[in-house]
């Protein structure tokens, strides 16, 4: 999907594209709306889609809590933006930091459906959370270090490698520019990326019994490790929960196919509120 100028409403920069049901496609941290863009055609063929950038991430204002708890200052952004561009519950997919979102949204009665992609939220204690804490501490001095030759970096097959094999299992289906503006915008980003993480916390896993949900995972996910799946399916017992062969933690550009096709299998659900095990 090539690149549109954000949109804004008075709370998220945001693009659109698409009819049908709407459909809320939701960011990881750290990232931007552009993640989705490997899978939005085919979502545009069945949904209107919305992607936005989060609080201090993208074209968006900056992330404030103002005193609010993590989770409203997760929450109530998305759904002041739902309300300016009237949304009623839209179907929701989250990557990451915004799987999390997705799942405490339907918790709130604003999603027909959700689908979480290696969602925050899972891991099984604080040590656990610490190796995320370092890893994104990590990626940001390194991401300093390397900004004055990162253009000429990810030019390469070899330096995309080395700068994204963290995040995506095949860093070079990323192209050059896209990858050179996603580490400009992890840069960008950082403070806020440093106080979501700071208020990070576990998903108590009390979502509505009426809302089907997947949870999705990739194999070769080395941010939030895969064996947080097996935390997925004791809390969330009713989702549906499979498996992304091959993927990494953000794996739109991994395998879009599959992406979008677990996408679509879970906001086909809604007719039936048909709920599965794997």
């Amino acid at each position: 999907m090539p690149s549109r100028p954000a949109r804004r409403s008075d709370v998220l920069a945001y693009e659109s594209a698409g009819a049908g049901e709407p459909l809320l496609l939701i960011h990881g941290i750290g990232h931007r709306r552009q993640a989705w863009h490997p899978v939005v055609d085919r979502l545009a063929e069945h949904h209107e889609v919305f992607l936005v950038d989060l609080p201090g991430h993208g074209e968006s204002p900056a992330h404030v809590t103002d005193g609010r708890s993590p989770r409203q200052a997760l929450i109530e952004p998305l759904e002041e933006f739902m309300a300016a561009a009237g949304l009623e519950r839209p179907h929701v997919v989250g990557n990451s930091l915004g799987a999390l979102i997705s799942l405490e949204m339907s918790k709130h009665g604003l999603a027909r459906s959700v689908t979480a992609i290696s969602p925050a939220g899972f891991w099984r204690n604080d040590v656990e959370f610490a190796y995320v804490r370092a890893l994104f501490a990590s990626v940001i001095a390194t991401s300093e270090v390397l900004k004055p030759v990162a253009p000429w970096l990810m030019r390469h097959r070899w330096g995309r490698t080395l700068g994204l094999s963290w995040l995506t299992a095949r860093p070079t289906a990323i192209p050059s520019e896209v990858a050179y503006a996603d580490l400009c915008n992890m840069l960008d980003s950082k403070q806020a990326v440093r106080d979501i993480i700071r208020g990070g916390y576990l998903f108590d896993g009390a979502v509505p019994a009426d809302v089907p949900i997947t949870i999705a995972w990739g194999s070769k996910d080395r941010v939030l490790r895969p064996y947080q799946a097996g935390q997925a399916r004791v809390r969330l017992p009713g989702a549906r929960h499979v498996e992304l062969p091959g993927c990494g933690h953000v794996p739109m550009a991994d395998d879009p196919d599959l992406i979008a096709d677990t996408i679509l299998a879970t906001t086909q659900d809604t007719s039936t509120h048909l709920r599965r095990t794997a």
